[in-house]
C-alpha cells in the first residue's frame, strides 16, 4: 500500500482538509474562533512510517517493522512529538465481528502500551491471535463480567462495539432493545472503573446509545461531556470514499462533514463543504445523500444474512482511536466527526466536526452548519424530529429500573 507524502500520509488514504474559518464551542461556553486556515490536513490514521521523516512507498508489513524499530530507537513519532507508547485501550466485544479487526487495527499503533480485549465468550483466542503481531503494544483477554472490571483498570480509551449486528430487512431501532442493555452495563463498568477514560460509543443505535451511557455516567456523578462520543466516522469515511469516485477526486485529499446523528435520514452529509471544491449537480447531491444515509443497509445487503458492515466500521473506528490517542499525547491539531454533547442545535446531542485535545472534546465546529444549501437546511430540519425522538428513547430506557429495561 503506498504512503502519501511525509506531511500528510496515512496508512489508510481516507483524507480530509481544512481550510475555511470557523468558530467554535465548548459545551459548557464558547470558545476562540479557530482559523482553518492553519490547520493542517488530517487523513486518518497516519502513516508509522512518517517516523523516519521521509518519503515511503513500502508495503504494510514493511511499514509497520520499520515503525516499531524507529519508535524504539528515536523520540521522534509521525506528529513531531516524543515517542510515548504509554496508554491502555480496552476494547469490549472484541470476539465480535467488529471488535476482531477494530483490536488489531488498534494493536498497529505505535500510542498503545496495553490492549485489553473483552468478551463473553471466545476472546482468549482473539489476544493469542494479536499477541503474535510484532508491534510494541501488550495483549490482555478477560473473560465475562467477572473480570470486566479489571480490563478497565487504568484504561484511557474505551471502546465499545459491542452487541449483535444488523440483519436484512431491520433498522438500527430494530437492535435498540438488546443493544440497549448491553451499553448500559458496560457503561456502568466504565464509571465503576476508569471514569476519567475516553468513552468511543459504536453500538447501534447510536443515536439512543450514547445518550444512555450519557445518563449511566450522571447517575454515577462521573458524566464528563468532553469524554463521550458517538462514533459517526464511517460515515465521514463512506462520504469520502463515494464522493472521490463520483468526482474522480485524489481520496488522500477528499474531506466531506456529515452532521445529525448515524442512522438513515439522520445522516446528513455536507456535499457544498467538500473540500476540494466539487460541483454537484442536484441529482448527483440526490443520489450521493441517500447512498451514504443507506450505505449500512448496501453491506447487510451484499453479505444477505451473513452480516453487516464490520471491516469499514473497523477501519473507521480505528481512525477515531487513533485521533483520541494523538490528542492524548499533545496533537493539537486532530478534527473529526462525531456524535457528542453540543449545543449546535436545539437538540441535546449531535454529530458535527469537533476538536479532540487532552481532555478529550476541546470545541464543536460551529462554521460547519453556516451557508448551508437550501437542500441541506432542509434536511436538517427534517432529520431534527427523529433525531429527537432516538434521543429521547435512549434516555428514558436509561432511567428506567432495571426490571423494567431488561423486559
Amino acid at each position: 500500500m503506498a504512503a502519501a507524502a511525509a506531511t500528510s500520509a496515512s496508512l489508510f488514504s481516507i483524507g480530509s482538509s481544512y481550510s475555511s474559518k470557523a468558530s467554535s464551542f465548548t459545551p459548557q461556553s464558547r470558545a476562540q474562533a479557530v482559523n482553518f486556515n492553519s490547520i493542517p490536513s488530517f487523513t486518518g490514521l497516519r502513516s508509522t512510517s512518517l517516523i523516519s521523516g521521509s518519503d515511503s512507498s513500502s508495503s504494510l508489513t514493511k511499514t509497520l517493522r520499520g515503525s516499531v524499530t524507529k519508535a524504539q530507537t528515536s523520540d521522534r513519532k509521525p506528529y513531531g512529538f516524543n515517542i510515548n507508547a504509554s496508554y491502555k485501550v480496552a476494547v469490549l466485544g472484541a470476539a465480535g465481528g467488529i471488535g476482531q479487526p477494530l483490536s488489531l487495527l488498534i494493536k498497529m499503533s505505535p500510542l498503545v502500551s496495553t490492549l485489553h480485549l473483552y468478551d463473553i465468550a471466545n476472546v482468549k483466542g482473539v489476544a493469542a491471535d494479536l499477541s503474535h503481531c510484532n508491534t510494541p503494544s501488550q495483549v490482555r483477554d478477560f473473560t465475562g463480567p467477572s473480570e470486566l472490571a479489571d480490563c478497565l483498570k487504568d484504561v484511557n480509551v474505551v471502546v465499545i462495539p459491542a452487541g449483535v449486528p444488523r440483519k436484512p430487512g431491520m433498522t438500527r431501532d430494530d437492535l435498540f432493545n438488546i443493544n440497549a442493555g448491553i451499553v448500559k452495563s458496560l457503561v456502568e463498568a466504565v464509571a465503576d472503573n476508569c471514569p476519567n477514560a475516553f468513552i468511543h460509543i459504536i453500538s447501534n443505535p447510536v443515536n439512543s446509545t450514547v445518550p444512555i451511557a450519557a445518563e449511566v455516567l450522571k447517575k454515577k456523578g462521573v458524566y464528563d461531556p468532553k469524554k463521550l462520543f458517538g462514533v459517526t466516522t464511517l460515515d465521514v469515511v463512506r462520504a469520502n470514499t463515494f464522493v472521490s469516485q463520483k468526482k474522480n477526486l485524489k481520496l488522500i485529499d477528499v474531506d466531506v462533514p456529515v452532521i445529525g446523528g448515524h442512522a438513515g435520514i439522520t445522516i446528513l452529509p455536507l456535499l457544498s463543504k467538500t473540500k476540494p471544491s466539487a460541483n454537484f449537480t442536484d441529482e448527483e447531491i440526490q443520489q450521493l445523500t441517500v447512498r451514504i444515509q443507506n450505505a449500512g443497509t448496501e453491506v447487510v445487503d451484499a453479505k444477505a444474512g451473513a452480516g453487516s458492515a464490520t471491516l469499514s466500521m473497523a477501519y473507521a473506528a480505528a481512525r477515531f482511536v487513533e485521533s483520541s490517542l494523538r490528542a492524548l499525547d499533545g496533537d493539537g491539531d486532530v478534527y473529526e466527526c462525531s456524535y457528542v454533547e453540543s449545543t449546535l442545535t436545539d437538540l441535546p446531542f449531535f454529530a458535527s466536526r469537533i476538536k479532540l485535545g487532552k481532555n478529550g472534546l476541546e470545541a464543536v465546529i460551529e462554521s460547519d452548519l453556516q451557508g448551508l444549501t437550501e437542500y441541506e437546511q432542509k434536511a436538517l430540519e427534517a432529520l431534527k424530529p427523529e433525531l429527537k425522538a432516538s434521543i429521547e428513547k435512549g434516555v428514558a430506557f436509561a432511567n428506567k429500573p432495571a426490571a423494567a429495561a431488561a423486559n
